[in-house]
């Protein structure tokens, strides 16, 4: 069972979660709302079909509840961003940075969470030369998320991780990184789990998510193709690949997750992409209420 029940709150003629902050989410089980989770969408996903502000009318149409921005985003005016996401109806739960504004521009990033709208800031990703190659170097990667939650919590807001496949491989004596990171990043360090990344990496996402039920804050359900596709990188709706969402499913609700996240790396429609995964995740029943 998910060791955390997201309070909920029962107003006029519907039923709200309220998120992590305490503020009600008006997106969840809205009036004829039927799903478990609210759904966003990982904005990445459309970077190459500017420009960004008819993409959120466009997701809100779709049905989505919320975005999740990536740094090109919103860096040049998080406020406006914020603002043209409120006007699309939708929420911003979460949003990626840099792993370095989060250690070393804290307050700047601070401030751009409350523009978004945000509580949850997460680090997505090392570049190949900023990767440790001991146990040691990951573990310093984690206590220094730690610590950084821990300064953001004070201001209402949470840190979580997210994998992409090089956390899953293994160190010279049979570790991984994963375990490393989270493990020094203590209770206050959350994980955007990535399913398709951990299929990718040759790793089991029933496992991960069974192993880190109680530190999963959101699931990104990425979906991946056969090895050796070469459309869109291999990406596809999530849906549409070769992992088995109906076995994965019934383990979201074991997990502390407060919402689901599509996301395609490549996409040459960002939009079938969008719609595709949103009806697919509709019609699985073990995500209905």
């Amino acid at each position: 069972m998910r060791s955390i029940a997201w309070p909920v709150f029962r107003g006029e003629g519907s039923q709200f979660r309220l998120d992590p902050t305490g503020k009600a989410d008006t997106r969840f089980n809205r009036q004829g709302d039927f799903m478990k989770y609210p759904i966003s969408c990982q904005l990445y996903s459309a970077r190459n079909f500017w420009p960004i502000e008819p993409q959120l009318g466009a997701l809100k149409s779709m049905g989505y509840d919320a975005v999740e921005p990536w740094q090109a985003a919103y860096e040049d005016d998080p406020v406006t961003f914020g603002r043209q996401i409120r006007d699309a109806g939708l929420d911003c739960y979460g949003f990626h940075m840099p792993l370095a504004g989060l250690i070393n521009e804290t307050a700047k990033y601070i401030d751009i969470a409350h523009a978004l709208g945000a509580w949850l800031m997460i680090p997505p990703y090392l570049a190949p030369n900023e990767r440790g190659t001991t146990p040691d170097m990951w573990r310093i990667l984690g206590d220094r998320l730690g610590q950084a939650a821990q300064q953001v919590s004070a201001h209402g807001l949470k840190v979580a991780w997210h994998n992409h496949d090089f956390e899953y491989f293994p160190l010279a004596d049979g570790s991984r990184p994963i375990d490393h990171i989270l493990a020094a990043g203590g209770k206050d360090l959350h994980f955007e789990i990535d399913c398709g990344w951990i299929m990718r990496a040759g790793t089991d996402p029933a496992a991960e998510l069974i192993r880190y039920a109680d530190r999963i804050i959101a699931i990104q359900v990425k979906d991946t193709a056969p090895d050796g596709t070469l459309k869109d990188d291999g990406w596809t709706a999530t849906g549409d690949g070769i992992i088995d969402w109906p076995r994965l499913a019934p383990l979201f609700s074991e997990t502390n997750a407060h919402h689901i996240v599509t996301e395609h790396d490549n996409p040459s429609d960002w939009k079938v992409f969008a719609t595709r995964s949103l009806d697919y995740l509709r019609s699985l029943p073990q995500l209905r209420k």
